[in-house]
């Protein structure tokens, strides 16, 4: 699995049609999303996943509106239940050398062992790796095809990766694989990612209704750096659990046994609706091919967080995503996107 800043073909979105994802709010998520796309078009084609030609024709018309480079806008008629395609969409796997190849990861999906309304993301990725003509590899794990979410793992395309026992090593709450243990996932990173390398961190943030994903706490921004949240405020409940992430970077190790350089990003205040804590997080950022998209939160940290990611990627623009009402349907940039890597 190649990292994320690394040449992309395209990136694979699906546009926003449950406003049950967003009670009351779903207005401007339409919006956000061309917002979104444009972005992503300066420098790749944007795959937009539409249930049928009524759906399609909507998303024109808003994209449009929106100005964006249609050129770069590829429709595919690929019916989802939701839009988060980082967890549900095609993990494009690369085979480096002399006859280079790419397939798609065939993990099985499952709503993160939470929902009932899964039956069309589920088929997501073997259904987009068939429009592109690419192998669609089963991951297996002795007779069980494998539960992973796009969110759950980031790469540095060298053989690290970073993951949650939150997440992947709870023994009662959103178990996606029933015994599964820490050496039956690193077998996983190993033989389906090229990842044989895993830096397990422990909780995730407050109001992550995947139960710890990393995406939303620690990413790579190269290959031996790693961006993590920090909360300074002793008494909001993301404090411990970060530091306690940071405790366990302070000792990891890459692939080549050198240890991470650990860059801190803040987060923003804690944002709640109707009484319910949001995941809102400036980690959950997408690094497409000519810009890096950062959620924002109307929050003094925004520009800080900008700020950052600018001096670790300077050879993209770094702009922020309006995420306010995005967050409502608790997740963000990176939650909407899969990258789509080169040959």
């Amino acid at each position: 699995m190649p990292a994320e800043w690394e040449t992309h073909q395209a990136t694979w979105l699906a546009w926003p049609h449950d406003s049950r994802d967003w009670p009351g709010r779903f207005g401007p998520i339409p919006w956000v999303h061309a917002d979104i796309v444009k972005k992503i078009t300066w420098g790749e084609t944007a795959r937009l996943m539409v249930r049928d030609a009524a759906e399609e024709a909507r998303a024109r018309s808003h994209l449009e509106r929106h100005g964006v480079d249609m050129a770069q806008v590829d429709f595919r008629r690929i019916p989802t239940d939701r839009i988060w395609t980082r967890d549900s969409g095609p993990i494009v796997l690369r085979r480096a050398g002399p006859r280079s190849s790419r397939a798609v990861a065939g993990f099985q999906f499952n709503a993160w062992a939470k929902y009932a309304d899964w039956k069309r993301d589920a088929l997501v990725a073997e259904r987009a790796g068939r429009a592109l003509g690419l192998p669609l590899l089963p991951v297996e794990r002795g007779s069980r095809r494998v539960v992973l979410e796009g969110g759950a793992v980031d790469v540095n395309g060298k053989g690290s990766i970073l993951v949650t026992e939150e997440c992947l090593l709870h023994p009662a709450v959103q178990v996606r694989n029933p015994g599964f243990d820490r050496r039956d996932y690193e077998a996983v990173f190993r033989e389906a990612l090229g990842a044989p390398n895993a830096i397990w961190l422990g909780k995730g943030i407050e109001g992550d209704d995947t139960h710890g994903h990393v995406d939303d706490l620690a990413r790579f921004v190269g290959p031996g750096a790693i961006v993590l949240a920090r909360e300074d405020d002793a008494r909001d409940p993301n404090h411990r659990a970060l530091s306690e992430n940071r405790e366990r970077l302070a000792s990891a190790r890459l692939q080549d046994g050198s240890r991470p350089e650990v860059i801190d990003l803040p987060m923003p205040r804690p944002i709640a609706f109707k009484g319910l804590r949001l995941p809102a997080s400036y980690a959950n950022f997408y690094v497409a091919n000519a810009a890096v998209l950062v959620p924002t939160f109307n929050d003094p940290a925004d520009r800080v967080a900008l700020g950052i990611l600018g001096e670790l990627f300077r050879d993209r623009s770094v702009v922020g995503i309006h995420a306010l009402d995005l967050v409502w349907g608790l997740g963000t940039v990176h939650c909407m996107t899969q990258q789509e890597p080169r040959p």
